[in-house]
């Protein structure tokens, strides 16, 4: 009898409805518009990544770029998509962030220069015009280029072409620029019936640092959701390296509007770039890139890696 009443015990448990929990929710602001920069939290976002995660996540274009390492910092967002050279001006500055995962962990910057122009090397821009968008770290990444090839920055002049980078070029109103992203502006020109070829600031003194990363308010820091956002990316870029046209199709399922020859060819062009832990923090990459903003001058001293940048546990 014992047994019996047990069992019907043990039924009616079963048979009750099993209680749903909220998802937590992350927004997340970009650091420009949703482009493929952006692949692996759109993957994760189109495959349930995020939601096996109990995560609600919302990807947040800015109204205006510049403004979101202060939106973060004022909590208008959970988190924010940044650049690794500007945590370090922003920190100096006083925002309260701190760098918890990365992105994108190769540099994507480039000095570009059109393929059958007059320049084959950095020392053939002595004298010329170099176009650029904004003005402070590229300053200090193409001062440390050309030096390496014995220019001075004081021997180049700057044209400030705000962001028609390409368009400046093609039309030779200047000679290069520097800035342009080596994964978007190389097909951009070859689109418009250019061709193009990059220097890489990493081979020619600069360090090499992370291009995207993601930040949050240092109150933010020891926020579970964070671990669990990154645990979802990685799976997201995981799958990127190992289905990368399975992923392009969830990608443009997402962002139908996205799918030209430009977007499709810096889709690829960024698989490999993509961090595949990006939980993992190398010390010794903040070090040294602290230590080259200093000695450009961009900010008084390198803080030390604990100030702006943390590394979660699993």
């Amino acid at each position: 009898m014992k047994l019996c009443f047990l069992s019907l015990v043990l039924l009616a448990l079963f048979a009750m409805p099993v209680p749903s929990f909220a998802a937590d929710r992350l927004s997340v602001l970009l650091e420009w518009f949703v482009n493929p920069d952006h692949a692996p939290m759109v993957v994760a976002l189109e495959k349930g990544l995020f939601q096996q995660a109990g995560l609600e996540v919302e990807l947040v274009p800015p109204a205006d770029p510049s403004a979101v390492p202060r939106l973060v910092s004022a909590k208008q967002a959970d988190i924010g998509v940044h650049y690794q050279p500007n945590l370090y001006l922003d920190h100096a500055a006083g925002l309260p962030l701190v760098r918890f995962g990365t992105l994108v962990e190769t540099p994507l910057n480039t000095v570009t220069v059109l393929a059958d122009g007059p320049v084959g090397s950095l020392a053939d821009l002595k004298g010329r015009k170099i176009g650029f968008s904004v003005s402070g770290f590229e300053d200090a990444l193409l001062k440390r280029m050309l030096a390496v090839e014995g220019v001075g920055l004081d021997e180049v002049k700057l044209v400030n072409v705000n962001f028609a980078l390409t368009s400046s070029l093609l039309g030779g109103q200047v000679d290069a620029t520097v800035g342009g992203f080596r994964n978007f502006e190389l097909t951009q020109i070859r689109l418009e019936g250019g061709e193009a070829r990059s220097f890489f600031p990493e081979e020619y003194g600069v360090p090499v640092y992370d291009e995207l990363i993601f930040v949050v308010h240092r109150d933010l820091a020891g926020d579970d959701r964070l671990r669990r956002f990154l645990q979802a990316v990685e799976q997201a870029s995981i799958f990127l390296t190992n289905h990368p046209e399975e992923a392009w199709a969830l990608f443009i399922k997402a962002y139908p509007n996205l799918d030209d020859a430009l977007n499709r060819q810096a889709f690829t062009d960024t698989l490999p770039r993509f961090a595949k832990r990006p939980a993992a923090l190398d010390r010794a990459r903040y070090e040294r890139f602290g230590a080259f903003m200093a000695e450009s001058g961009l900010i008084e001293r390198s803080p030390a890696v604990e100030d702006l940048a943390i590394e979660i546990g699993r």
